[in-house]
C-alpha cells in the first residue's frame, strides 16, 4: 500500500474550446468533471499502475463528497478528514486551435487545528501498513508547516520509502527529516533555494544542495524537457518520448506516480524515473489530470531515454 498524503484535494472541470476570446462568451465544445489535487492525481495513477493507494487528507462540503465518490468510483481507498470548508473548484481551460492550457485555481482555505490533529492520527494509523508515502502539494492557509517533516519522520520509523512533492517551507522542513526521495519542479526548486537556476548546471547545484541538507534523492521535473534525478553519487537525464499532448495538467503529479511505484518494487533512480516519465507523459494524453491508460504507459515506457550524466 502507497499512503497519498495531501491537504489541498480539488474537483476539477476540464472545459474544451475551439478558439478562446478573452473578454467574450465563449461556449465549451465539451465539459468533463472529475477529481483532482496533486495528492489525488497521485493515487489515481497508482490505482491505475498497481500501486493500491491511499488517499488522505481534507474533504468538506458538497464538492468534498463529490471527490469521494470519484475515488471510490475508481476503485481507490480514502481515509479523509472531513472539514467545514468545501473543497476547492480548480478549472482548465483548452484552447485547440492556439494549443493552450490555462489553469484556474482556488485556493484552499484554512482548516482547524483539531483537523491536522485528526489527520495525524490516520497517518500515524495507517502508515505501518505502507511500503510508500507520498506528500503532495501545499500546506492549507495557517497550516503546520512542519507537517510533511512530522510525516516523513513517521515514515522513516515505518520503513516506508518516502517522497516530499513541495516547494518552500514545506520542502525545507521535511528536508531536516531525510526523506528518500524529493521531487520539485524547476520552477518549485529555484522558489525554495531563491535563486535563478538559468540552465542544468545551476539546477544539479541545487539539487545537490537539497542532498546535503538531508533528501537521499532528488528528482526535478521540467515540463516537455528532460528531467533529472540525483541518488547521491551520480546524476541521471530522462528525456520524454515527444507526444501531441491533450491536457498535460497532473502529469507532474504522474511522473512522482510512477517514481514512486516502481521505488516501491525495487528499482534503481535511474529505472525509476523511466516509469515516472512515462506515467507523465502518458497523462498528457488524456482530457483529465491523474488519469492515465496502463498500455500508453507500457508503450511509452520502451521510447524514455535515460542516461547517465558527468555532475
Amino acid at each position: 500500500m502507497i499512503l497519498c498524503i495531501g491537504t489541498t484535494p480539488a474537483a476539477q472541470r476540464v472545459m474544451f474550446f475551439g478558439a478562446l476570446r478573452l473578454d467574450a462568451v465563449n461556449r465549451a465544445l465539451t465539459t468533463l468533471d472529475g477529481a483532482a489535487g496533486k495528492s489525488v492525481n497521485v493515487a489515481k495513477v497508482l490505482r491505475v499502475l498497481g500501486g493500491q493507494p491511499l488517499a488522505t487528507g481534507f474533504l468538506g462540503g458538497d464538492r468534498g463528497e463529490y471527490v469521494r465518490s470519484v475515488l471510490l468510483e475508481q476503485g481507490i481507498e480514502e481515509d479523509f478528514v472531513t472539514v467545514t470548508p468545501n473543497t476547492r473548484q480548480c478549472v482548465t481551460v483548452i484552447d485547440q486551435t492556439a494549443g493552450t492550457q490555462t489553469e484556474l485555481v482556488e485556493e484552499s482555505r484554512p482548516v482547524n487545528p483539531e483537523d491536522y490533529r485528526r489527520l495525524m492520527e490516520i497517518v500515524r494509523h495507517r502508515i505501518h501498513a505502507c511500503r510508500g508515502v507520498v506528500m503532495s502539494g501545499t500546506i492549507t492557509p495557517g497550516g503546520p508547516v512542519d507537517l510533511y517533516l512530522q510525516c516523513v519522520q513517521l515514515a522513516r520509523e515505518a520503513s516506508a520509502i518516502c517522497v516530499v512533492d513541495a516547494q518552500g517551507a514545506p520542502l525545507t522542513q521535511a528536508l531536516r527529516a531525510g526523506p528518500g526521495l524529493v521531487k520539485p519542479n524547476r520552477a518549485e526548486l529555484a522558489a525554495t533555494v531563491k535563486r535563478e537556476l538559468k540552465d542544468d548546471a545551476a539546477v544539479m547545484g541545487a539539487m545537490r544542495g537539497l542532498a546535503e541538507a538531508g533528501a537521499q534523492r532528488v528528482v526535478v521535473t521540467s515540463g516537455k524537457a528532460p528531467a533529472l534525478a540525483f541518488d547521491g553519487q551520480g546524476f541521471w537525464r530522462v528525456a520524454s518520448p515527444k507526444i501531441d499532448a491533450v491536457n498535460p495538467i497532473g502529469s507532474g503529479d504522474a511522473f512522482t506516480a510512477g517514481l514512486t511505484w516502481r521505488l516501491v518494487s525495487g528499482d534503481d533512480l535511474g529505472e525509476a524515473c523511466r516509469w515516472g516519465a512515462a506515467a507523465g507523459t502518458a497523462n498528457a494524453l488524456t482530457p483529465m489530470a491523474g488519469e492515465v491508460r496502463w498500455p500508453d504507459v507500457e508503450r511509452l515506457a520502451k521510447e524514455v531515454q535515460v542516461e547517465r550524466i558527468p555532475g
